[in-house]
């Protein structure tokens, strides 16, 4: 049994004082700390803190598994240390715990020469916001139909609602090949990681995609979801990446669920 109780009275601030000592091996043992049968509260301390630390680098690596298999589980749980004790949880789901896991890796003097790392963790982020995302049902075929059916005049003013799930990374590198080796799917040896690659990632059903996208479809998606229309939005990926294709974009998002509705707006004449 490894139970502490804080002497309260007196010490209003003893609690933070914990929780400071918990992530920081240099700090001593807050004053007014005991151990349940007289021991030294100094031990029963480091027993704490090693669970408290090992189970935060526990949580980045079930969310950050590719970054781990990456870099060596040595190398991802010294990295993780670090992190946790300078970025301790905010909240008490750890699902989320981790999100600025990537900028972090990025001012990481020990990988600075894993220059994909961060993008990679980004994608990992990605796929954890996009599972526990809302439920919604895709576009349907018919709601497709109507609006091709409406004519090519009017396809440019189509408002395009995004599932609440869809999310992009847009990398200088090939994150998407290189998640995609580590679930079997390809050889690692044949990526080429300072291939640029576009990531979409989406949860139309009960798994989670990482898909593959043409250059410009993260700008394209940003523009949707800031509300511009089917026309304004190729307007402005065409404009951030020249070889922007529309067509092959539209495909992949309608061909995996990443809409789920098509609407035009009404005119004022109707």
């Amino acid at each position: 049994m490894t139970a502490l109780q804080p002497r309260l009275a007196g010490r209003p601030g003893i609690q933070s004082d914990i929780a400071a000592a918990l992530l920081d091996p240099d700090l001593a043992c807050p004053e007014g700390l005991c151990a349940w049968n007289g021991s030294d509260p100094t031990a029963r301390l480091a027993v704490y803190r090693n669970n408290v630390v090992s189970s935060l680098v526990e949580a980045l690596a079930a969310t950050f598994p590719v970054v781990q298999q990456l870099v060596g589980e040595a190398f991802f749980r010294a990295m993780a240390s670090v992190f946790v004790r300078c970025s301790p949880p905010r909240s008490r789901v750890l699902a989320f715990y981790g999100q600025d896991f990537a900028p972090f890796i990025a001012q990481f003097e020990p990988a600075r020469q894993l220059p994909y790392l961060p993008d990679v963790a980004w994608l990992e982020v990605a796929r954890v916001r996009a599972y526990h995302a809302a439920d919604a049902a895709p576009v349907s075929a018919e709601a497709v139909g109507l609006a091709l059916a409406a004519g090519a005049e009017r396809l440019g003013e189509l408002h395009l609602t995004l599932h609440p799930s869809l999310r992009t990374v847009e990398s200088r590198h090939a994150v998407v090949s290189l998640w995609a080796a580590h679930q079997g799917e390809g050889g690692l040896e044949a990526v080429d990681v300072d291939a640029p690659e576009c990531a979409v990632i989406v949860r139309p059903g009960l798994d989670v995609l990482v898909l593959k996208a043409p250059a410009g479809a993260a700008a394209f998606v940003a523009a949707v979801g800031r509300g511009c229309h089917l026309g304004e939005a190729a307007g402005i990926a065409a404009g951030a990446t020249p070889d922007f294709d529309l067509a092959a974009t539209l495909s992949l998002l309608l061909g995996h669920g990443a809409l789920t509705s098509l609407h035009f707006p009404r005119r004022a004449d109707s």
